[in-house]
């Protein structure tokens, strides 16, 4: 179990170091120049996600705790099985949204107690929002967060100015479902219309990255199906911020939770909702 005071630590590194990626990422996609390669798997790379990688690896190492990464997914599972405490990391997620230029990507920063998210970072660098959750302390979102490759906020600097999730002002009428905007499928579809048995006015809500689980816990949307692969680190900080703020995240057949630093890093489909 981590004390308050290197929580207290860990969160101000962890919220930094998102900061200072956003940064990197927003250099790049100003500037339009992504030197787009496509990674084994299939899936897109940019110059961003390499930057952003390098940037979080810099400002997390001071910590000295082992970083699992989207840009470091070739780490045996023998080297990782018995960590106990480790980071999470998705440099930039929504790679494919930040091609196509529609400013839906984040930065994603977990830490990993025993393999269960105890502390989470969701950066938007490009809506300057931040949203934060520790595990049984609850989930804020910070507003007016610049990306700045020198950040160096505090704690007492974090906590001064963040607004607890979900927010009031998020209250709707209309059951609101989030979907992928780039990894829709016939099953997602077909279960959309499950739901509209009992919800005939329900709106959908195309969105990329996990800035789902934030709108979730916001309480902007009630509900997000996935039903493609995504990987632990596009989830696990997404799904710690939601719960925080009241809701909660399953496996698609089974119902159970989500589980982590398994010996393939693929999800299964699931439903997150709040």
């Amino acid at each position: 179990m981590i004390d308050d005071k290197i929580r207290e630590y860990l969160l101000c590194e962890q919220f930094n170091a998102a900061v200072r990626a956003g940064a990197e990422i927003m250099k790049i996609y100003k500037s339009s120049d992504y030197d787009i390669e496509l990674k084994s798997d299939h899936t897109p790379i940019t110059i961003a996600d390499r930057m952003a990688h390098n940037s979080i690896k810099a400002s997390l190492g001071a910590t000295r705790i082992p970083i699992l990464s989207e840009e470091g997914r070739s780490m045996l599972y023998e080297e990782r099985c018995n960590w106990e405490l480790f980071w999470l990391v998705d440099p930039l997620d929504g790679t494919v949204e930040f091609i196509k230029g529609n400013n839906e990507f984040t930065v994603n920063i977990a830490l990993m107690e025993n393999n269960l998210c105890v502390s989470a970072i969701v950066y938007v660098p490009y809506h300057h929002k931040m949203y934060i959750a520790e595990r049984g302390h609850g989930a804020w979102v910070m507003r007016d967060v610049v990306p700045d490759v020198e950040a160096a906020y505090s704690y007492d600097d974090i906590h001064a100015n963040i607004e607890a999730l979900p927010l009031a002002s998020a209250t709707h009428e209309v059951f609101r479902v989030a979907v992928s905007r780039s990894h829709q499928t016939p099953e997602t579809h077909a279960h959309i219309e499950t739901l509209r048995v009992e919800h005939p006015e329900m709106e959908i809500i195309e969105q990329g990255s996990s800035y789902k689980f934030c709108l979730l816990a916001e309480g902007s949307v009630d509900y997000y199906v996935r039903t493609t692969t995504t990987s632990e680190w596009d989830t696990a900080a997404g799904e710690l911020i939601l719960f925080e703020a009241g809701g909660t995240t399953y496996n698609y057949d089974t119902g159970t939770p989500l589980l982590y630093n398994k010996e393939v890093l693929d999800n299964p489909w699931f439903i997150a909702r709040r």
